[in-house]
């Protein structure tokens, strides 16, 4: 019997991606953990392995197609004895939608994240990286990559049409005869996709005075899960001080020990490691919202953000609490090179228990960070600069960086995030307590 081979969810969040590229052709005998195309989502590149062994009978969709939903068919393998021409039309595989936390009776919706249901029985599981998956639950809109880009265009709300196409597919025929409806509300685009704004900028503008373009598949989700996060989340900012100069002292006695075959340490590996351990002491700070319950995280894991072509991502240091200074230097440049080249997993970027953000190498002293859901605070770092303090009446100059925490308030109060900071703070200011 022939196997649909589906577009895979290749994480919780994931609803479409690109079929960047087959590594097989129709005809190829595959088996089990064979990896047989290449899928490119916002933020990275995965393999797709085979799920089961036979022969790939037809590619349903071709190269570079984008927008491709999750659980769309794209490629049928058959048995031995099979025929291609035997094999009737795959239906539509509807796509399963992720489950939403429980509401909270007063808080309403938690933003932690949702786990995707359990398979049916005698459903397929997709290997890894959630390869090839074959059947699916309602709820996705079935249109074309095109159709989608003329509704943009039209303002035109796709789950107000049928489509005319194979299997109930929207087409550009279907689109192209509907007329253009209000745009979407902000909630309901919080939720589906970037939302226009309540007002169109385009109105104030001549055509010919500037080049519209249009926002890719990261862009999209970055607009996305920011605005979700700041109308969602109640957030507050928290600042402090760390003075620098025994950091700086430690970290050149360090390199320097290391030689120049050895790990460099940057000033960011010992936020990472201070940030850890802090969360380590102060265990409240160190929580996920999740509607009617706080996720207490056992470890943590730190997010370190890292600007790529087009966009943001987070990957995250595993147990950084349990790391030294030189394995977080080591992770951390090796995440942040596989985060630029789009290589990096989902497990890698996904979750986490706290995030840093560090503008400093741009000469930015202070600002703000949006909170990254799931997590419940970020810290905003700033340049370290020389400033004039005071110690014990005297007015001296010390190496001084400001740093600022954004907390969920549904998670953290003012007094827990001052916790906080204030381990953080010891920690930045006497270094040696991180070796211990």
């Amino acid at each position: 019997m022939s196997t649909e081979i589906l577009m895979p969810a290749l994480s919780p969040t994931m609803e479409e991606g690109t079929l960047a590229k087959w590594l097989v052709k129709e005809g190829d005998e595959v088996k089990s953990g064979d990896v047989i195309a290449e899928i490119e989502t916002d933020k990275a590149t995965m393999e797709v392995e085979a799920v089961d062994e036979g022969r790939i009978g037809k590619i349903l969709v071709g190269e570079g197609t984008e927008g491709v939903p999750v659980n769309q068919v794209i490629a049928i393998l058959l048995e031995d004895g099979e025929s291609a021409d035997d094999v009737p039309a795959p239906k539509a595989a509807p796509v399963a939608k992720s489950p939403s936390p429980k509401p909270s009776p007063e808080a309403g919706e938690g933003l932690g994240h949702a786990k995707p249901s359990p398979s049916p029985a005698g459903e397929r599981k997709a290997s890894h990286e959630n390869g090839a998956q074959v059947k699916g639950t309602e709820g996705r809109i079935f249109a074309s990559p095109l159709a989608r880009r003329i509704a943009a265009d039209k303002g035109i709300d796709l789950t107000a049409l049928s489509g005319s196409g194979p299997r109930g597919r929207i087409v550009k025929a279907d689109v192209e005869s509907a007329k253009p409806g209000a745009a979407k509300s902000a909630a309901s685009g919080a939720t589906a996709g970037a939302a226009m704004p309540a007002v169109d900028p385009r109105a104030f503008y001549a055509a010919d005075s500037y080049e519209e373009v249009p926002l890719d598949g990261m862009r999209k989700t970055i607009a996305r899960r920011l605005t979700q996060a700041m109308q969602e989340i109640p957030h507050f900012y928290l600042t402090i001080d760390c003075e620098l100069d025994e950091l700086l002292r430690v970290r050149k006695k360090l390199n320097e020990q290391a030689g120049p075959d050895g790990v460099k340490l940057s000033v960011n590996d010992f936020l990472i490691r201070a940030s850890a351990l802090a969360l380590m002491k102060v265990p409240d700070a160190n929580v996920s919202f999740a509607g009617t319950a706080l996720l207490k995280h056992k470890a943590a894991d730190i997010g370190i953000a890292v600007a790529i072509d087009g966009g943001l991502i987070t990957p995250i240091i595993k147990d950084a609490h349990k790391k030294g200074l030189a394995e977080i230097s080591s992770e951390a440049k090796s995440l942040a090179e596989r985060a630029r080249n789009k290589k990096l997993k989902p497990s890698e970027y996904e979750g986490g228990s706290f995030s840093i953000s560090n503008l400093g190498m741009f000469g930015v002293k202070q600002f703000t960070a949006v909170i990254n859901p799931p997590q419940a605070a970020i810290m905003a770092v700033g340049k370290g600069e020389e400033r004039p303090v005071v110690r014990d009446g005297k007015l001296e100059v010390a190496n001084v960086m400001t740093v600022t925490m954004s907390c969920d308030h549904r998670a953290i109060d003012g007094a827990l995030g001052a916790q906080f900071l204030q381990a953080f703070k010891a920690y930045v200011e006497y270094p040696p307590s991180m070796l211990m």
